[in-house]
């Protein structure tokens, strides 16, 4: 292969590569254009601050954005020793063999699995069988149920990419399997875990489905921290502004206002 067809073909892959990338952010662009365009007018301080009142055809989304940030928490809270210990299982502990894959496939597969059985399993599982009811628990519970494929592959891929020359140097210096891997491998592997968690957070912030059946409801008063009360979040409230409203065109501004508050808090 001559030297101009190397430069021919690294051209024609650059500008293919920068074609599908500009593309990516054209379509982020005219999403957020056109849901900005539709909700600027509602953002204000008062749709921010107030609960909305009125049937949902006034007021703001205080309740749902404070339902919103308490899912994340305990979601959090939940999935994210779990998960870490998991990826850390795999990428230091475990041995290579049949059961490994098996149990690589199982959390690879979780991925794909639809939000809406996510939502079903909490629903049996958490809700009925553990009869913890429809409440703050159950919802973060199944979110942290979603979540975890995530953080376990992200947190395996993080582990992985710390070189094998500071485990080495660690041990070398007398450092236990342990110590290395408290004082070396996940410090080394900080800023691709918090990545993750943000990747995580942004996820769980924007799902409907899996709290739906689990403890959403159409309308709670904002009462403080409570994991067994049920709540109000951002994604089921434009649902039901949008879907199941009695003036649904007359909120048509707060959905996307709305829409706009869940879009800058996932970004």
């Amino acid at each position: 292969m001559s030297i101009r067809t190397r430069r021919i073909g690294d051209f024609l892959a650059t500008a293919l590569f920068s074609a599908v990338c500009c593309a990516i952010f054209l379509f982020l662009a005219v999403l957020l254009w056109f849901v900005a365009s539709r909700g600027w007018r509602a953002i204000t301080p008062e749709f921010i601050l107030e609960p909305p009142r009125e049937g949902m055809t006034a007021g703001g989304i205080w309740t749902p954005l404070v339902g919103t940030f308490q899912l994340v928490v305990v979601s959090m809270a939940a999935v994210i020793p779990i998960g870490i210990a998991t990826g850390l299982y795999f990428s230091e502990y475990a041995t290579e063999g049949t059961f490994t894959n098996l149990l690589r496939l199982a959390i690879r597969s979780l991925a794909g699995v639809p939000s809406i059985v996510y939502g079903l399993f909490g629903l049996t599982f958490f809700v009925i069988f553990l009869h913890l009811g429809p409440c703050l628990l159950s919802a973060g519970l199944t979110l942290a149920c979603v979540a975890l494929p995530l953080i376990v592959t992200g947190a395996e891929g993080a582990f992985r990419s710390v070189p094998q020359d500071l485990r080495d140097a660690s041990y070398a210096l007398g450092a236990t399997k342990w110590q290395t891997i408290y004082k070396v491998v996940i410090p080394s592997a900080s800023s691709t875990l918090i990545t993750t968690t943000i990747l995580s957070i942004g996820r769980v912030a924007g799902e409907t489905a899996p709290i739906l059946f689990t403890g959403a409801t159409f309308y709670a008063h904002v009462s403080g921290f409570d994991l067994f009360g049920e709540i109000m979040a951002l994604p089921t409230h434009i649902y039901v502004l949008a879907t199941a409203g009695t003036q649904i065109e007359q909120t048509r501004p707060l959905q996307y206002g709305a829409v706009l508050v869940l879009l800058a808090l996932v970004l």
